[in-house]
């Protein structure tokens, strides 16, 4: 039986010799799981005919809101599953914002611990959802249960890797978060194949996947888990030497702030709206990336002279495959950006990158309905392909910006609470982009066209993000923790117990690090995200032939 003090943070302290470069990985193959969220429209078709098999069996028409969530005679209509999103990531922000001083206190190990248990856990009950179908199991399970996962989950390597890397910290989350972004990459065309694998004449093999994925990740979560180190009290990279406070005009703290106190400051609510006006523009561009580029473009795509609506069917599949190459391409660049605009800041400073996300922003946003209207396909392809690694960046991006600004010592609590900015975007950004595409069209504005001042719009959103990014400074000194309340804190998040024992945990597995070791986690990320990538470029040739 499992012995549950193992997970304790003060079991967790490395000791001498432990190779820092084992946290990433361990990080990594957590945000690789719980990323899949991004890849559940996948089970959407095959789910909307789990009755029919071949054909959607609808609901009576006079079938009310909740019999229709309790029938298991009809099916779902994807609008009904569709909610999974929207419950993602409310559950993420609200978990992350609820359960992130408690991570700061837990350790990333127990965090971990408890996301594995959440989002496997949820695909066993969703699985049973399935089974039975009851859709409202489906939003128990994953939605809510698994959703709580996702939060803990995206903020428990968060703190951990600051403090492994401060020489590096964008970096070091950059790899982490762009573990989140490539989740899909992986999961989405391996759960095509284990439906596929598992669909009989009866079954369409969905709450199987579940099952399946599932130990999958359970698996994989609790390596990552088990992996996390916390780095004891006073550490630093061996030969590192603080730099003196002079870039970016001493935007570097070495003070800390309470999480409590943040969210107090006019800097925390200013960062929340640069990411949140970042992140509405760029999930304006992701929903609009693939019908924009069929309607605009049309038959252009196929060689032929022709409106969208004048294609036939035929033709309509050919860019339909078409866009979902384009698609594959821009999650690539999704999951590139995080790391390299992470890894910028750290030369570039955070402040000039968000600078460069919103004026190269603004300038590409801008130009789009142009390349267009001109029929440039190759400069509004990598228009677009840019927006969306700089979309990523911005989620890499912050949690260093963060730590810059409130210092290291409750910057994953900090970050959890920010992180309610994703939760706004993620209704903002759709329902903006959606309502003003439909009031235009129902005005008799052509499709071709229906885009151009919803561009305009999202480059203005960036424009107000520049401003807000332009107000930052440095956290006044009244709101830093003072030396009583920094030692109360420490002493809470069991870091002066730990600086006393590392010797202990050395021969727990938290000391001297072989090289094979590290080379053997690094494999166990780098093969799925080398497959996972792969397979997206093969789709994604369809653009260029």
């Amino acid at each position: 039986m499992l012995n549950l003090e193992i997970l304790a943070k003060d079991k967790t302290v490395a000791g001498p010799g432990f190779n820092r470069w084992l946290v990433p990985p361990a990080a990594l193959a957590i945000h690789l799981c719980i990323g899949m969220a991004y890849g559940f429209s996948v089970f959407w078709l095959p789910l909307s005919k789990a009755i029919g098999l071949k054909d959607s069996v609808a609901c009576p028409s006079d079938m009310g809101f909740f019999d229709v969530i309790f029938a298991s005679s009809c099916d779902w209509k994807i609008s009904m599953l569709s909610w999974m999103y929207t419950m993602f990531f409310v559950f993420l922000g609200s978990a992350a914002a609820i359960w992130g001083g408690w991570l700061e206190h837990a350790g990333p190990r127990k965090a971990g611990f408890v996301a594995a248990l959440c989002w496997a856990g949820g695909l066993v009950i969703s699985a049973l959802g399935v089974y039975s179908h009851q859709i409202w199991l489906m939003w128990l399970g994953s939605g809510v249960i698994g959703g709580i996962g996702l939060g803990l989950g995206y903020i428990s390597p968060v703190s951990t890797l600051i403090k492994w890397f401060p020489d590096r910290r964008g970096m070091a989350t950059g790899m982490a978060i762009m573990g989140f972004g490539g989740g899909a990459m992986i999961g989405s065309p391996l759960a095509d194949k284990l439906m596929k694998h598992f669909a009989t004449p009866a079954s369409v093999g969905v709450w199987e996947t579940f099952l399946v994925l599932a130990l999958i990740y359970f698996v994989f979560m609790m390596g990552g888990a088990f992996g996390y180190r916390v780095p004891p009290l006073g550490w630093k990279p061996e030969g590192w030497t603080p730099p003196a406070q002079k870039s970016e005009s001493g935007m570097i703290t070495t003070k800390h702030v309470h999480l409590n106190t943040a969210m107090k400051t006019p800097q925390f609510w200013l960062i929340w709206a640069v990411l949140m006006l970042n992140v509405s523009a760029g999930i304006g561009v992701i929903g609009m990336a693939s019908p924009i580029l069929q309607e605009v473009f049309a038959g252009q795509l196929i060689g032929v002279q022709a409106a969208f609506n004048d294609l036939n069917p035929a033709q309509k599949a050919a860019i339909a495959s078409i866009a979902a190459g384009f698609a594959g391409l821009i999650s690539l660049f999704n999951i590139g950006g995080r790391f390299v605009w992470a890894s910028l800041s750290d030369l570039m400073g955070r402040k000039m990158t968000y600078f460069t996300f919103f004026v190269l922003g603004i300038i590409l946003y801008s130009s789009i309905p142009s390349l267009a209207h001109a029929g440039n396909e190759l400069l509004f392809v990598a228009s677009v392909c840019v927006i969306l690694s700089m979309y990523g960046g911005g989620f890499a991006t912050v949690p260093a910006y963060l730590a810059d600004m409130f210092g290291t010592q409750m910057v994953g609590a900090i970050h959890g609470r920010l992180l309610t900015a994703w939760s706004v975007a993620g209704i903002v950004g759709p329902i903006l982009i959606t309502y003003i595409r439909e009031y235009q069209i129902d005005h008799g504005v052509a499709k071709a066209q229906a885009y151009d001042i919803t561009m305009y719009i999202l480059a203005g959103m960036l424009a107000l993000g520049f401003l807000c990014n332009m107000m930052i400074r440095p956290v006044d000194p009244k709101y830093h923790m003072s030396d009583e309340q920094l030692a109360k804190e420490r002493q809470l998040a069991h870091e002066r117990e730990a600086a006393s024992a590392v010797s202990a945990t050395a021969g727990a597995g938290g000391g001297e690090s072989s090289a094979v070791v590290v080379v053997l986690a690094w494999a166990a990320v780098l093969i799925p995200i080398a497959w996972g990538a792969w397979t997206t470029l093969q789709k994604t040739a369809v653009l260029f032939k």
